[in-house]
């Protein structure tokens, strides 16, 4: 049985969420600095000429939309109400804990810095470090090059971070922000907290060559939690214990000093969701399936594809649970906390590993 298909069983309240898709009657929308409701098929959301928006496909699919699956009103059933019902966990995350989740009331442009927009398709992508960023960013500069690129796969990993190749939120006016916000389809790619957290620091803390990591952030974290620290690990910080990395997201010290580093910042604070309405949330658990879903909203899904391949060396589950052996109970119950509101927002149960106080 796919992923996607488990999710949509295992998640509750399922009579209402069908309703809510079959009728499309309401869709909570989180415009920049407010909140509002709007019809998700107005006119205002179709601007390119002759072509329907990805937000029309996805809230009001045509005919040729229904006919590139099979059975078609079945899987696309599934799909419609598999999404509808992550917008919902979102939603209702934020409102149960509205306390912590919504502490600003506005946002500033600096905020918007990891909101990629392609104004050719009318997409907004917020992307997440350790959740297939990469290969997501070559394919948003595929789509925003104009012909300049075709294959994904042809771009190097490094000029896919390069800040200049892609355009984000934060470089328009206001009004403009405000317009792509209500008018283009946004989407972000999630991935179970503590698995991303050990990829992060697997990749930035375990590899010789981040030497830059090493620096700005493996020789404070030693500085502050070993004990007779060498002066060459103090010089070097390129041996970082995971312990050591865990004590030091932790510790309040670190989190009144600067905020997270985007690798291991968590996803509400990076794409803010509960100011932000996604129209699309992916998982890194069913990326493949996901991405192909929005590239196929995009209208391009007949030439473009998500770029597949094995990548022996990615952070797995049975992975993760190894690295938190030795963790004190106490640590984990701390950094759960932490991450408690992308686990709860994005449907993630507590890892059994876990021992909570």
């Amino acid at each position: 049985m796919k992923p996607a298909l488990l999710e949509v069983m295992r998640m509750n309240r399922i009579c209402r969420m069908v309703l809510a898709t079959c009728l499309g009657s309401f869709i909570l929308v989180i415009f920049y600095f407010q909140i509002m409701r709007r019809n998700p098929f107005g006119v205002d959301i179709c601007c390119r000429k002759g072509s329907r928006s990805p937000l029309q496909e996805l809230y009001n699919p045509t005919q040729r939309s229904l006919e590139r699956v099979s059975p078609p009103w079945l899987e696309l059933s599934n799909t419609a109400v598999l999404h509808q019902m992550r917008r919902d966990q979102v939603t209702d995350t934020c409102r149960a804990n509205s306390a912590v989740s919504r502490k600003r009331r506005v946002l500033t442009p600096n905020d918007l810095k990891h909101l990629v927009v392609d104004e050719d398709h009318e997409l907004i992508y917020c992307y997440v470090p350790k959740v297939a960023c990469t290969n997501w960013k070559r394919l948003m500069m595929v789509l925003t090059g104009r012909g300049k690129y075709s294959d994904p796969m042809e771009i190097p990993a490094n000029e896919a971070h390069v800040s200049a190749n892609l355009k984000t939120l934060n470089q328009y006016s206001i009004p403009e922000i405000n317009h792509r916000l209500k008018s283009y389809m946004k989407f972000l790619f999630v991935r179970e907290p503590f698995e991303r957290l050990v990829s992060a620091y697997r990749n930035k803390f375990t590899q010789k060559y981040n030497t830059s990591f090493h620096k700005r952030y493996g020789t404070k974290i030693i500085k502050r939690q070993r004990k007779n620290a060498t002066q060459e690990a103090l010089r070097k910080g390129d041996d970082v214990k995971f312990e050591e990395f865990v004590a030091y997201l932790i510790d309040p010290h670190t989190q009144r000093e600067e905020p997270f580093n985007e690798h291991w910042q968590t996803v509400y604070s990076l794409c803010h969701p509960c100011h932000i309405h996604y129209d699309l949330v992916g998982k890194y658990e069913t990326l493949e399936e996901d991405s192909n879903y929005v590239l196929q909203l995009a209208g391009v899904g007949s030439y473009l594809k998500f770029p597949t391949y094995a990548k022996s060396t990615r952070t797995t589950d049975e992975m993760t649970t190894e690295f938190f052996q030795n963790i004190s109970s106490e640590h984990q119950t701390q950094l759960y906390e932490v991450y408690k509101l992308d686990f709860l927002m994005f449907n993630y149960s507590v890892p059994s590993y876990l021992k909570l106080e």
